[in-house]
Parts: structure tokens; sequence; C-alpha cells
């Protein structure tokens, strides 16, 4: 079941807010802790065609109730006879609000500071208070944070017991507690309206996690990240297994610094990582095999578990040199556009690296600027390609122009971007050059748009994006999914 929170803040839309949420949801969560008067519960629940769950927040459970807790007792007690599903109490108030008629009791511990920890004893409490449901909440920062809080969910028990991750990575844990069998799981009914900041909304675990899709046999593919990148990512990749009829979804994580984390995906049975680029130099500590392409560029973007262990592959870059080879006019891999044109890569990051070998295996010319001339230096010795002070750039003559590093400029008007790293004045870019920009995947940059104003040939990033989903969707599945499709869904056009 799905579960939306609403906290009105008068009794009139109290009403609204319970019918928007009804069409979305299985249960409603009603919060009384913003009213400024009692309501008359049995008179607002009338015509709700949902089952109806009452709490009242104290600030430091992340609600609004600012009156005494003498009063708060009252609201709760009286909600209890309008008769609603369930009352949400918690677990230091539960013994003092007895049951009454049908409503079952949701026991909650809430700590919105730290990552709940041993939890086992705190359900004890829940059940002697005669919980019929046991609710935690708490941050789930990344996989290890939110492990303790897994591992209590997805333990079968008696009593259920539902959780709510606080922050953007929640999604993480409500999708494995619905996976493996949690009561429900929550959500906003929209944006503005989330319970606390960063909380999934409705559209977002349909459109994007497809929820309802995932079962008790369904397995995750991790993707590392919570970035515009990793978000069309998951999309466009869940868009391909549905379409393939394939039990397979992705699961958006945030891995920690714990060294426990191969054994975690093992114990959640995922098989398939995702490294976005803050991720990828440590993806290859997870790997016992790593490929010649990500041993030499220190980079990994897929890490794949098989037989011998898990595997480190470095993949990114064969679409940047796809797309960039078509924009020079390849139509056959036996083609080699980039052979002795002059290829410019800024940035001394995992993905300059990779995309510096790539352009280099395919015959180009390398030139390697950054932000810090050592690295630039470093990274020109690795790859044989040559160095290009920040000073110099601009006297460097290139065909092809790939950004890997974000980037400030200045603008016309004498503003300066808000990037950061390499500074870039644009009267570097020239009409004949083939400009691409990797740094905001798969939108673009305003550097990228000066460019495409200055009349430069622009190989388009949300194709080189495309590209990359739909060649991780075969390597994961061994199944076509096509860059027009993997576009159609990023663009929302599918």
């Amino acid at each position: 079941m799905l579960c939306i929170a609403v906290a009105p803040e008068s009794r009139r839309l109290g009403k609204v807010d319970l019918f928007n949420a009804a069409g979305r949801c299985d249960l409603i969560e009603f919060r009384l802790d913003r009213l400024g008067k009692e309501p008359d519960l049995k008179e607002i629940m009338e015509g709700i065609n949902k089952p109806i769950l009452i709490s009242c927040r104290r600030k430091e459970d992340g609600g609004a109730w600012t009156g005494t807790e003498e009063e708060r007792f009252l609201q709760l007690r009286t909600a209890i006879i309008a008769g609603p599903a369930y009352i949400e109490l918690e677990l230091d108030i539960a013994d003092k609000i007895p049951r009454f008629g049908n409503t079952k009791r949701v026991v909650s511990i809430t700590d919105i500071q730290r990552p709940l920890k041993d939890l086992e004893p705190l359900i004890d409490q829940a059940i002697a208070a005669k919980a019929d449901v046991i609710k935690f909440v708490g941050p789930t920062p990344t996989l290890d944070a939110a492990w303790p809080l897994l591992a209590t969910v997805t333990k079968k028990r008696n009593v259920p017991v539902v959780g709510m991750g606080l922050g953007k990575p929640g999604v993480m844990f409500s999708l494995l507690a619905h996976r493996y069998g949690a009561p429900w799981t929550y959500a906003a009914l929209e944006q503005g309206l989330e319970a606390y900041p960063g909380q999934t909304t409705v559209s977002e675990l349909e459109e994007i996690y497809r929820w309802r899709e995932i079962d008790a046999h369904t397995r995750f593919v991790a993707v590392a990240g919570f970035g515009p990148a990793e978000t069309a990512t998951v999309k466009a990749l869940n868009a391909g297994f549905a379409q393939h009829q394939l039990n397979i979804r992705c699961l958006a994580l945030e891995i920690g610094l714990s060294d426990k984390i191969n054994q975690m995906l093992d114990a959640l049975h995922i098989g398939v990582l995702l490294a976005n680029p803050q991720l990828s130099e440590r993806a290859l500590n997870l790997a016992e095999l790593i490929d010649d392409g990500a041993r030499k560029a220190q980079y990994a973007d897929l890490v794949v578990k098989q037989t011998d262990g898990w595997h480190a592959f470095n993949t990114c870059w064969k679409s940047v040199i796809r797309v960039v080879e078509e924009a020079l006019g390849s139509h056959s891999s036996e083609d080699r556009p980039l052979d002795r044109r002059n290829v410019f890569v800024i940035g001394a990051g995992g993905m300059a690296r990779s995309v510096a070998l790539g352009a280099q295996k395919r015959k180009g010319m390398i030139s390697i600027a950054a932000a810090d001339d050592n690295e630039a230096r470093q990274l020109a010795q690795m790859t044989g390609a040559r160095f290009i002070p920040l000073a110099s750039m601009y006297d460097t003559l290139c065909d092809v122009v790939v950004i890997a590093e974000a980037q400030a400029f200045s603008l016309p008007s004498g503003q300066s971007s808000h990037g950061t790293g390499v500074k870039l004045n644009p009267a570097f870019l020239r009409e004949h050059m083939y400009v691409t920009d990797l740094t905001q995947l798969p939108g673009e940059s305003d550097l990228l748009r000066e460019a495409r104003s200055r009349g430069c040939k622009i190989i388009e990033p949300a194709e080189v994006f495309a590209e990359y989903v739909s060649a991780t969707f075969k390597a994961i599945t061994g199944k076509e999914f096509s860059r027009d499709q993997a576009r159609a869904t990023i663009s929302g056009s599918e």
C-alpha cells in the first residue's frame, strides 16, 4: 500500500486534502498538529473511500504541534472515538492512551537527527505497548546508515514494521521495504507537500521508480546518486525493463563509507551497481577483478557480480566516443573520423581520463587542460597527450572539444557563470569546433549554450546520455533498448 500524509492548516482545507490524496494512495495519514482548532473528524472523514491514519506530531518528531502534551493527548483520544482505521502513538505515550473500538495502533519511534540503531529492544517495547504496526522514522543518508532499519523491516515477525527514511535517499529504503513486504510505503502527494524535506512524491514513485511493479521476486540494479543524470538513468532503464517484461527495477541509493558494502549488496541480492562520477574511483575497491579500461583510467561506472566475484568496468567513454564519431561523419565502427583530429579534453578527473584514453584508441591527437595544471600534466603523461597550460589554451588548435570538468566562464554581460573548476573565456569557442559538455548530463551547461550561440557544432549531451543508457541496458540484460527509446523516455515523451 501507499500512504500519503496530509497536514492541513484548516478544517476546510483538510477535507480538500483528503479528497485529493484519496485518488492517489491506499492509506491517508491525517495530521492534526497544524490545525488551529480541534476538528470534527467524523465529518471530515465522511465520504473518503480510503482508510485513514490519524497522527499529531510533536516538533521533535518533525511535526508542528505547539500545544501542551495534555492537549495533544486529548486530541488523540478524541480522534480514536471517531473511528479511524489507525491511530499513531509515539512509543513513550502509547501506554497512556488505551485501545478503543476497531482502530489499530501504530506505535512509532522517531529520531530525525541520527540514523536509528539497536532497534530490537524498541520493537519489544512497542509490542508490549499493544502495537498493531510498528513504525520507525529516521535519516537514511547512505546504505550503511539505513542498514539497521532495513534489517528490521525485512525480517519476518508477527507484528508488521513500516518505516520512513528521511531525505532524498529515503526512497532507497521505501523501495526495499516494499520489496520485502512492509505493509505500506510513504510518499508526498506533490512537491511542496512533503512530510519531511526531500521526501519522494507519488508521481516520482510511479513514473521514475515504477514501485507498484516491484514484488517479492524483483531483482534490483543499484544506481548510485540522486542527481539529474542518475534520476534519468533510473527512469529510462526502468522503462526498458518494463517494455521487455523483465522483473528488474533500479534502486537509487547512496554508498556510504562502510567496508561492508559488498556484503550488503549480496544480502539484498543486488548484482549490478552503476557508479556515478563521485563513486567511480571508490567503485574499483568493490571489485576483485578490474577491466583494462577501468584500471588505466582509475574509473569504473559499472560493477557486476559474476560467478568469480565482482567485476569493475569502464563503459561510459565508449558512448562518448561513439556519438562524437557519429557527429564527425562515422557510419560504422570501421570508420575512424577521429584519426589525426585534434581533440581537446578539458578536465583531469575520471571521465576526462576515460575519454582521453578512448580518443587515443581511435587515433585522435589529444591535448589536455584542467583547473590544476599539475593534474593535467600527469594525465597528459599517462595518455601520451599534449599538456596545455591554462594560460595557453586559447592558442590551441582543436577540432573537437570535450569538457569533462565543471567550468566557469565570463558571460557577455561581464558576469560570471556559477561553475567551478576551469575558468573559460567564451572567445575560446570558434565556429569550426565540435563541442560537447559532459558535466551536466543529460542537460547542457551555460558554456554549451554559449557555444551554440557562437555557431559551434554541438555534440548533444542528451545524445551521449541516451547512447550510454542504451548500452548499459544491453550490458545488464543482453536485450535491446534503442537510443531513440532511451531519449524519448528521458525527455518524458515515451
